[in-house]
């Protein structure tokens, strides 16, 4: 820890180091400590930092280098997806399950045995949401939730933060509403933060971190209104169906 910045609760939320001072090992650490109330939470996002630590830790900041991001325009989609989209196994919706979604995404994974979203980051989003920043996709099969993921929108960017799914192709099927949502809503970029073949499979592309950040300080200064996007959704998806 004596090599990167120490963040003290309730300082000055622009009291992050420029993010070209990440480590290399562990890649992108950037700083630990602070809080994540809204505004200290708002402004690492713009600056392409986001946390991520594991329980007894203390609050870790990283921005890693390359980042992984996804253009909307790029959406790559399984032949076998196509299937399931096209029989309509399960219907989408936007912010009508905020919280059950954190909570599938904090659950038991089979491939961990340990959750990164700690109580404290599940309140920490749910503030969010409540705001107006942050946002879920769900899918539903039979009135009952089988999957979905959640994020935080700021400008023109959407800033992803994790997904879960309880029926085969269910996070999927929501990953697909929802960039399409985010692209017929002019979002330019998606920030998948650290690369994997699940979401290179989608089309998602490493990028520079220095090319990453200097899009965010354009993208995220445009201006879009914090809000539920329940209804804007259901609206579009009725206009989609038409």
């Amino acid at each position: 820890m004596s090599a990167i910045r120490w963040l003290s609760a309730g300082s000055d939320v622009d009291g992050f180091p420029p993010p070209h001072e990440a480590l290399e090992e562990p890649n992108g650490l950037l700083a630990a400590g602070g809080d994540l109330r809204p505004e200290r939470l708002l402004r690492a996002y713009r600056r392409g930092i986001f946390p991520w630590y594991e329980p007894g830790q203390p609050i870790l900041w990283w921005c890693p280098e390359p980042r992984a991001v996804l253009l909307p325009s790029g959406l790559r989609v399984s032949r076998s997806l196509r299937r399931t989209l096209r029989r309509r196994a399960f219907e989408v919706t936007a912010d009508e399950a905020f919280e059950r979604v954190v909570e599938g995404c904090a659950g038991p994974r089979r491939y961990v045995a340990a959750t990164w979203i700690t109580d404290e980051m599940a309140a920490a989003y749910v503030e969010l949401h409540r705001l107006g920043w942050a946002h879920s996709f769900e899918a539903w099969q039979n009135g009952e939730l089988a999957g979905g993921l959640y994020g935080v929108a700021i400008g023109r960017v959407f800033f992803g933060e994790s997904m879960f799914t309880r029926v085969t192709d269910a996070s999927k099927t929501a990953f697909v509403g929802a960039v399409r949502y985010l692209e017929s809503r002019s979002f330019e970029l998606i920030d998948c933060q650290i690369a994997s073949a699940h979401l290179r499979s989608f089309g998602a592309v490493d990028v520079p971190r220095t090319k990453f950040v200097s899009v965010l300080s354009k993208l995220c200064a445009q201006p879009a209104r914090p809000t539920s996007w329940t209804a804007d959704y259901g609206q579009w998806v009725n206009c989609q169906r038409e």
